[in-house]
């Protein structure tokens, strides 16, 4: 069924928008951009939804969005997202500020038993039963005029993600839940999460696990300086350098510019123009201490005996889920027991699970706790009790 929609592409719609948000307590947001030839989002549009109005807002034809900023932000309104990592980047990169209080459907499904993150056509489907169009999946949100099914399309996931909100907030709050997602919620309150530093990047590299002391040390140079000229020049990092050849970069160690020259798939254009700057940076990183990898809990074959205690670990799980109509592996997978048991940050130490099982575990694996049972029961106590 077609929903009206406001098409708000004016300052004076605009104005007029941000009066009728102000008198709302809650919001459903969704943004459509592009993010192919950039390295930052291109905003495209903006979807805004309550059950009784949706509208469409279109950046790019008003110059000025401060008071719509300024009306979102408002602390009173609560920001409902699914999946709104990239939402909340937007945002941040335009005003340098992250709108809060929020609410994520994605985040939030697992306490009520789905899969942890699940996709938005999934919970539509299961609370909505709708099967959502894959029509405009493609559609290249800069260009101007929008099609009256292209905005039906963009403002259908505000509109169904505002029956999902409501049907969440009742479960949850029947279940007395609603208030175990707040630590959850305040983390993406955290600029680190949106704004990546270029000595960081290298982090992200697959293959980098395989490579030795300089040869990594290379990546990490590499890596920064591609993020420092992708960010500088708003362009994809692979644009620059592929993330496969970077770790060839790091295997070969070219120091002329013929030698980087003959390495297979390298582009001609980055030769002539960074060709010497890099042989430098791989010259230098030879030399440099490298920042170390810190071994992963499926890096090294597990003992008998901590074999064991992951699977004591997961009978208390299971126990724990049972009292709280969880799913084991939703609320504690194996790979988050093992990060657990080797001191690995991992989901266990934060957000609603910590308060569940994460607490309960850590001090059981640090002696504070014992494990007691019988045929009918396990039940854990302090050891001082």
């Amino acid at each position: 069924m077609m929903t009206t929609i406001q098409y708000i592409d004016t300052t004076e719609k605009l104005e007029q928008l941000c009066q009728q948000i102000a008198t709302e307590s809650w919001l459903a947001l969704d943004t459509e951009f592009l993010r192919e030839k950039t390295y930052y989002p291109q905003f495209c549009l903006l979807q805004i939804a309550t059950p009784e109005w949706v509208v469409c807002v279109d950046p790019l034809a008003i110059e000025n969005l401060t008071p719509l900023f300024d009306a979102i932000y408002n602390p009173k309104i609560v920001k409902v997202f699914h999946s709104c990592r990239q939402d909340l980047e937007i945002f941040y990169q335009i005003t340098g500020k992250i709108p809060m209080p929020v609410f994520d459907t994605q985040i939030a499904a697992p306490l009520l038993g789905i899969q942890e993150n699940p996709g938005y056509a999934m919970l539509v489907s299961t609370f909505l039963n709708i099967n959502l169009s894959k029509a405009y999946t493609r559609t290249d949100w800069s260009l101007r005029p929008l099609s009256a099914e292209q905005l039906q399309y963009a403002a259908d996931d505000v509109i169904y993600l505002c029956q999902i909100y409501e049907i969440m907030r009742t479960k949850l709050t029947d279940l007395q839940r609603f208030d175990w997602l707040e630590d959850d919620f305040k983390f993406l309150n955290n600029p680190d999460i949106y704004d990546i530093k270029p000595e960081n990047a290298w982090l992200k590299i697959k293959g980098k696990n395989k490579l030795t002391g300089k040869q990594l040390s290379i990546v990490q140079a590499l890596t920064k300086w591609r993020e420092q000229q992708a960010q500088a020049n708003n362009k994809p990092r692979n644009w620059l350098i592929r993330d496969d050849l970077l770790i060839e970069l790091a295997k070969l160690q070219p120091l002329t510019i013929r030698e980087l020259a003959n390495i297979r798939n390298i582009n001609d254009r980055l030769v002539r123009a960074d060709g010497k700057l890099l042989c430098q940076l791989i010259s230098d990183a030879r030399e440099n201490p490298v920042s170390p990898l810190k071994d992963k809990a499926g890096a090294f074959k597990k003992t008998q005996q901590q074999e064991a205690i992951l699977d004591v670990l997961t009978a208390i799980v299971r126990v724990r889920a049972e009292e709280n109509s969880l799913n084991p592996t939703i609320l504690a997978p194996r790979k988050e027991l093992e990060k657990l048991l080797f001191n690995e940050p991992c989901q266990l130490l934060k957000g609603w699970r910590f308060g569940m099982i994460g607490r309960e575990l850590q001090e059981l694996l640090s002696g504070q706790y014992s494990l007691k049972l019988n045929r009918e029961s396990i039940t854990i106590s302090d050891v001082n009790s």
